[in-house]
């Protein structure tokens, strides 16, 4: 991946070209490597012109090469920035916006409102729901933000989670704004507390004073957070703000001679030309040539020499660099105590020199290894393990062999990819199916590959083993892996990515797999189940749910796992008395409180407060208004949406439908559901409710008492099977 990619994305933007753009985006997300910083710029750039709408359907390509880099700060921007542009809201992106937050926030106690304040619950329109997120998470009393249409740099005074509202102070403007969090998503960039706009305008007497003891660290944090700025616009930041107008000459004169001894700092030679901060300290050039003045070995030379190419290409057309750099690895080639794998990734070094062109070296080296597999091994470098593979598929008629030897036990999934693609073009099924055998047989050898091809034949119909015994197969041998690797620490990625194959989108790949197997493979898949530690009870009560929707005759293998009795804290809801209750409070803290407030203003223009019944009704108004928002509100975040899987009919449990008959031969039917649905006319009690309570636990043909009259159960219903 080259930073060249960048002035030709550039170029298309600047000419509104889209069509060259897109092949160009396409082309640029096949590649094998990622220069996190060339994509975050490209995605910069899109997302600041005019194509960015039409280009949000394709954004979402750029995902494979994210994942190269998603634990890195560089990958939490770019994924940012995907979100920002994509258009499409998939469930499949909304999905993995919702279980990246989750693991970068997992003891966010709020996280529940946000995921629906930014989209993610009902998965309708999600764009910004990370950037979305942040400015969430950030949204805290005395915190800045900058707002991106004129008001300029803003302090936090307070939020509001329950009106979704904020008071801000600007800088650029009077007064105090409300703003909405809709209108926030919009126009608001947190300010981090460490950003110099943050410093400037938190605390700018102790930026004056490290000012003062540090110039050059300032303008690093200037630099750093504004990008390169001139004389003119340093100044326009620090002057007055920072540095007192009368300090400012002398405070500059000072700065600016510790500044050009400053190897991070690029002065510019012309007045006009911005100050800029590098990346490194010294030239690309000399920081690599350092590096190799020490002694080192060959794969720690491969190591440093490619990560410099990859980071650096351009540096290759320095033909006085390149020279120095090739006799390096001429030197390094004299050596006769190199492996085949040393020998092959620095020919590809001298390949790349030389404007890519195929070495005879090379090709000598590829029909000569009588164990092409082990070198592919040896390789470190995952886009020279690439480069072998290739080059072997292309110069040796036995190549195939090699591939099956390497197919279960090579890392990284685009290798498998190449891999089994090559296979199929070759028509090596048979061979395949065979190491598919292997892989079922002994998963814990493979089991990063084990998961990689069931999530394919999960997809792809058409592979080897993705008929329904082939699935079912897969889906024993991953559970048997996970009961084995579970306690493992050096397992651990791979039981976190197990986990997430059989939960993600709500158990989905389970229930397929559910739909198509018989009786007795469901029934040994959740023998099977209780056996790993790492899938909790009320897992397993979804796998027995999925299992009974599919087989009803093993309802009874569940019974052990169903939950206890609900904390007396948790609202039991309907979906439509959610969104009810959801409806009033918003209704309250907008229409009606916006109202009362007017009512009240009015009243208090009339005078005489003391004898003012209109004053005094508002009033009690607001009061009555604020208790019941402060109630509701605090209902609604303990609710809980009922469905038809929450409810158990083998005991009187929220959402049953109770039929009895009293002594007198009448029947009588009671249904218990949470406190937004009660209904004592209609005989729907609240779980809250004592009479309920007596109720709860009791199963059919038990006798119960219910105000006064002796009854007996002759029936247990689910509530929404009677809808």
């Amino acid at each position: 991946m080259s930073m060249s990619y960048l002035g030709q994305f550039k170029k298309h933007l600047a000419n509104h070209d889209y069509p060259l753009f897109l092949t160009l985006w396409e082309e640029y997300c096949m590649g094998d490597e990622i220069d996190g910083e060339e994509l975050k710029q490209v995605l910069l750039g899109v997302k600041n012109s005019e194509l960015s709408t039409s280009f949000g359907r394709h954004v979402e390509s750029a995902l494979p090469l994210w994942e190269k880099i998603k634990e890195t700060d560089l990958g939490h921007e770019i994924v940012t920035l995907i979100f920002d542009i994509q258009t499409t809201n998939t469930t499949q992106l909304g999905e993995l916006a919702f279980n990246y937050l989750k693991e970068r926030n997992p003891n966010d106690s709020h996280f529940n409102d946000k995921i629906r304040l930014i989209g993610l619950r009902e998965l309708v329109n999600f764009q910004g729901a990370i950037s979305n997120y942040e400015l969430l998470t950030h949204m805290k009393k005395g915190k800045f933000v900058f707002h991106s249409r004129g008001w300029g740099v803003g302090e936090i005074l307070d939020v509001s989670f329950l009106r979704e509202q904020l008071e801000i102070e600007f800088d650029d403007i009077g007064g105090k704004k409300d703003l909405l969090f809709e209108n926030a998503f919009n126009t608001l960039i947190p300010i981090p507390d460490d950003h110099f706009l943050a410093l400037r305008f938190g605390n700018p007497d102790e930026l004056e004073e490290r000012a003062k003891k540090n110039p050059v660290e300032i303008m690093h944090i200037l630099l750093r957070d504004l990008g390169p700025l001139t004389t003119a616009e340093i100044k326009e930041a620090l002057c007055e703000l920072v540095i007192p107008k009368k300090d400012w000459a002398r405070w500059w004169q000072t700065a600016r001679a510790k500044i050009k001894k400053d190897t991070m700092i690029e002065t510019p030679a012309k007045l006009r030309k911005p100050f800029k901060l590098r990346k490194s300290e010294l030239a690309h050039e000399e920081h690599l040539k350092k590096a190799l003045e020490k002694k080192l070995d060959t794969n720690h030379l491969i190591q440093i020499i490619y990560t410099f190419l990859r980071d650096f290409p351009q540096t290759i057309k320095n033909e006085e660099f390149r020279q120095e750099l090739e006799e390096k690895l001429k030197k390094a080639l004299s050596t006769a105590e190199l492996t085949d794998s040393q020998e092959l990734q620095l020919h590809f070094f001298m390949e790349d020199l030389n404007e890519g062109k195929e070495s005879s070296p090379t090709k000598e080296l590829i029909r000569r290894f009588t164990s092409p597999e082990n070198v592919i091994k040896e390789i470190e470098v995952i886009a020279f393990k690439k480069r072998a593979l290739c080059a072997i598929h292309k110069l040796r008629e036995d190549w195939a062999i090699f591939f099956l030897n390497l197919f279960l036990g090579i890392d990284h999934n685009p290798l498998r990819d190449y891999i089994l693609t090559e296979l199929l073009k070759a028509k090596k099924e048979e061979a395949l199916i065979k190491k598919l055998d292997e892989l079922l047989s002994y998963p814990r050898r493979y089991p990063q590959t084990l998961l990689w091809y069931f999530q394919k034949i999960m997809k792809n119909a058409e592979l080897p083993l993705s008929d329904v015994e082939g699935k079912n197969r897969f889906f024993e041998s991953l559970l048997i892996l996970l009961s084995q690797i579970e306690q493992e620490t050096s397992n651990r990625d791979s039981v976190k990515r197990i986990l997430t194959f059989l939960t993600t989108a709500r158990y989905n790949n389970v229930r397929k797999i559910f739909q198509s197997a018989s009786k007795e493979a469901v029934q040994e898949f959740l023998l099977l189940a209780t056996k790993c530690q790492s899938l909790n009870d009320h897992d397993i009560k979804i796998f027995h749910s999925l299992a009974e929707v599919v087989h009803p005759s093993l309802a009874k293998m569940g019974h052990k796992y169903d939950t206890e009795q609900e904390e007396e804290s948790v609202i039991w809801t309907t979906e439509e008395g959610y969104k009810k209750i959801k409806s009033r409070i918003h209704e309250i803290s907008t229409v009606e409180t916006v109202d009362n407030a007017k009512e009240i203003e009015e009243a208090r223009a009339l005078g005489d407060l003391r004898e003012n019944a209109e004053f005094k009704a508002a009033l009690e108004r607001r009061n009555r208004l604020q208790s019941e928002l402060k109630t509701l509100s605090t209902e609604f975040n303990q609710a809980r949406i009922l469905t038809k899987n929450d409810v158990d009919t083998d005991k009187v449990g929220v959402g049953v439908i109770v039929d009895c008959l009293d002594d007198n031969s009448k029947k009588v039917s009671y249904t218990l559901l949470g406190p937004w649905e009660a209904d004592p006319d209609k005989h729907i009690l609240s779980m809250q409710s004592k009479l309920a309570q007596s109720l709860v636990g009791h199963k059919k043909g038990d006798k119960v008492s219910i105000q006064g009259k002796a009854l007996t159960i002759l029936n247990l219903r689910n509530y929404f099977e009677s809808l």
